[in-house]
């Protein structure tokens, strides 16, 4: 279904509205063990005590699907757009179905997608990526050259810095795939970019990168020498298999913990300089403007932040009361995700959740918090805490230090309001 266009100007209730109305008395209680479930049983259920008609025939033979597609039954789980966001889809954008994911892993078919002149289509065998500028040998290398040097392998986000753009000003689009789902994460295989600067030999004079892209738009980005030198990757596979034309194939640029737009897709050049080439850029399309009507400059980390996948408002509670589970995202460009807290009333009270799997720098973290749902209404919100020590804002201390001008790096903190009925809308809270 398309995304609900709730009008900024008349944002969701205020807390003093949830809290006079009786919402936030009771609700749920933070599980402490598995207790009673509502599993049906098995006696009189026909989904179990009959055969069924996959019980009753062979199915398809190997390779009848020569390269694997989800079941017909998960045919839901796409990406979407929305379609007045920008004038054309050539330079648009796709959002990730974070409610319908787990883990920290994104398949690379739901990996959310940001064009500025459409998906360039190009022969790997005619690819060129170039190195000049201040360099003692300016070098072209083929897409085989490139496979010559020393492999990684890491899993990082990559999140655009418009994600929650649209939230800014209050509770505008009802679902995490709309508010959020400009991020994914993958693992990315490629060689370190310090490797292709030091075969062209760095000059002394120089300070920045110039990374151009090979599709109608030439899109370019500034890139400081510190970070270039540091664990940029030039990546030519994701998830272990080649890129997807869509995310840069058959090379970009990965830019760990910046934001998406600087990892530049189908890389074809670098010049590197003593200077940022911010004249050659589309400053005017990520530019942070403050209420005062100044700019904040070279705001490339992605801060921390967190969302709650399920429930939200494309992953509603449908089994009822009873036991259920909280699950989410958290990241941060400044390393790894230390903590995350979970409120069931708005703020006023935190439980913290559990961290599932691996910890690893700069990408998704995966948390749950499993709590017992007795039918009242809920108003759920989630809160990181970084390894740096910064922990997630809330939308009105946001808004507070840099105004509802802008339109980039909103990481604050969601709120859903979990109805009786077990909907879910997204809110605000103050």
């Amino acid at each position: 279904m398309p995304p609900q266009n709730r009008k900024t100007d008349r944002p969701g209730p205020s807390r003093r509205q949830f809290l006079s109305s009786g919402l936030l008395a009771g609700g749920a209680a933070v599980a402490t063990g598995f207790g009673a479930t509502r599993s049906a049983a098995a006696a009189g259920d026909p989904a179990i005590t009959e055969i069924q008609d996959w019980n009753r025939y062979l199915g398809e033979g190997v390779v009848s699907r020569p390269y694997g597609v989800p079941s017909q039954f998960e045919s839901q789980v796409i990406r979407r757009d929305v379609e007045w966001l920008t004038a054309s889809r050539e330079s648009s954008v796709s959002f990730t179905p974070l409610h319908e994911l787990d883990g920290i892993i994104t398949p690379n078919g739901l990996c959310f997608e940001r064009h500025h002149a459409g998906i360039a289509e190009i022969d790997p065998s005619k690819h060129r990526l170039m190195i000049n500028g201040l360099v003692d040998t300016p070098l072209v290398f083929t897409m085989q050259d490139l496979m010559r040097f020393p492999r990684e392998n890491h899993v990082y986000f990559l999140e655009c810095a418009a994600n929650s753009g649209m939230e800014w000003r209050g509770a505008q689009l009802n679902g995490c795939q709309y508010t959020h789902g400009m991020v994914h994460c993958v693992v990315y295989t490629g060689v370190r970019l310090k490797h292709l600067l030091d075969e062209a030999g760095v000059k002394p004079s120089a300070k920045w990168l110039l990374p151009e892209g090979a599709d109608a738009s030439a899109m370019t980005r500034s890139i400081p020498m510190e970070k270039a030198l540091d664990d940029c990757l030039v990546a030519f596979k994701m998830n272990g298999e080649a890129l997807r034309p869509e995310q840069g194939y058959p090379v970009r640029l990965v830019v760990p913990g910046w934001e998406g737009n600087m990892w530049i897709k189908w890389l074809r050049r670098i010049e590197v300089g003593d200077q940022p080439w911010q004249q050659r850029e589309e400053t005017s399309k990520y530019t942070d403007l403050l209420a005062n009507g100044t700019a904040r400059r070279f705001t490339w980390v992605m801060d921390v932040k967190s969302v709650i996948t399920s429930p939200s408002p494309q992953a509603p509670i449908n089994h009822g009361r009873g036991k259920a589970v909280i699950s989410g995202l958290a990241w941060s460009g400044n390393g790894r995700i230390k903590r995350v807290d979970v409120s069931l009333d708005g703020g006023r009270n935190w439980t913290t959740a559990r961290l599932d799997g691996v910890s690893l720098p700069k990408a998704l973290h995966r948390f749950y918090l499993d709590f017992d749902w007795d039918g009242s209404p809920l108003l759920l919100q989630s809160r990181a805490i970084d390894e740096a020590g910064f922990v997630q804002p809330t939308k009105d201390a946001l808004r507070a230090a840099r105004g509802s001008n802008s339109i980039y790096h909103n990481n604050g903190i969601q709120t859903w309001h979990v109805k009786a009925d077990g909907t879910v809308e997204n809110v605000e809270v103050s």
